[in-house]
């Protein structure tokens, strides 16, 4: 009994001992130069709530550290933003800013932020502000608990019905044919430990969608509620034709269940041909023959003509997406940047 007294006393100093380092170890990255945390922005037609964005911003994360960096990503929307990044990277040098050539799309914006980031936690979030930088030390705080991924799962969404009802089925076309559980209520609102992000950065395919190539890593995941805002200003870019070309780009980089739904589908028809084709056999040896059905056949010799030129535009694409892979070119290209890296 007593040396297993003096064995439990050793574990439980040992136990501390480790919990001791681990919080010198978390204090000192709070307070080194390299960000402890960084946040992730693509902008794209924001250049009147940069300004708001980030004064919230550097309330919120002084609160966590002052060791962070905020990076900037313009997708050439056409506006003043990159200008405002400029400005505020030279009033404050933890703002980092990147301007693309052309625009890329907002997975494309992401993609570039997380490749410099350098903080040991990285805050993914839109610049449009309904996602609120004051949620980011709950989050923050939630990720400490032991998750790798703290997921901001949005209550009352402040968009339009049209918007909600597009995305809520995007999700659902996705969940069906991807063959995965995709929570329509995330956004891109999260917090990610930086073995995530390291991680992130070594897949590069050219079909981007961040939130499933996140999911898809499979590392320690949670999620909480935070309030969805109303925009600060404008309207979601996201059309109804970009949501439906975004959703069949995630669909393809994800899954090869249309190949398989189209592999079914043929099997059907071919079933029902052979059925059918036997009932013909047997009228003809029970009743005769006769020359009808003329409209029927057409009917029919069109129908099966689509579906297979439709299975063939699905190999296409996957064809072409395949091609567009091994090209090799790069996800985006910088043409300017507030930093020398």
């Amino acid at each position: 009994m007593i040396f297993l007294a003096i064995e439990i006393e050793v574990l439980a100093s040992k136990l501390q001992l480790q919990m001791v380092k681990k919080n010198l170890t978390d204090s000192s990255l709070m307070h080194s130069q390299t960000p402890y945390i960084s946040v992730v922005i693509p902008v794209y037609k924001a250049e009147n709530c940069l300004n708001e964005l980030y004064a919230r911003l550097d309330n919120s994360l002084v609160s966590i550290s002052p060791s962070y960096e905020i990076i900037l990503v313009e997708d050439c929307g056409g506006d003043r933003s990159w200008e405002k990044i400029v400005e505020l990277s030279r009033r404050d040098k933890r703002v980092k800013g990147i301007q693309f050539s052309r625009n890329f799309g907002q997975h494309y914006g992401i993609t570039a932020g997380l490749d410099i980031s350098q903080g040991q936690w990285v805050v993914v979030m839109d610049c449009d502000l309904q996602d609120a930088p004051e949620e980011i030390p709950r989050l923050h705080a939630k990720a400490l608990e032991g998750f790798d991924i703290v997921l901001a799962s949005r209550t009352n969404r402040q968009d339009s019905f049209f918007k909600k009802s597009t995305s809520r089925l995007f999700y659902k076309v996705l969940s069906y044919l991807a063959d995965t559980d995709y929570d329509g209520s995330h956004g891109n609102f999260r917090i990610m430990s930086k073995t995530v992000v390291d991680n992130f950065k070594t897949m590069r395919e050219q079909l981007r969608f961040f939130g499933g190539l996140v999911q898809w890593m499979g590392f320690p995941t949670t999620s909480m509620e935070v309030v969805h805002h109303e925009r600060f200003e404008g309207k979601s870019s996201y059309t109804f034709k970009k949501l439906l070309k975004l959703a069949t780009d995630t669909v393809i980089a994800f899954s090869d269940k249309p190949l398989r739904v189209a592999i079914k589908l043929g099997f059907l028809m071919s079933c029902f041909s052979f059925t059918y084709g036997a009932y013909i056999l047997s009228q003809a040896l029970l009743h005769g023959s006769s020359v009808q059905g003329w409209s029927s056949l057409i009917v029919s010799i069109y129908f099966i003509g689509g579906i297979i030129i439709s299975m063939l535009g699905i190999i296409g694409i996957y064809l072409g997406k395949a091609f567009d892979q091994m090209k090799g070119r790069p996800l985006y290209i910088v043409r300017n940047s507030t930093f020398n890296e």
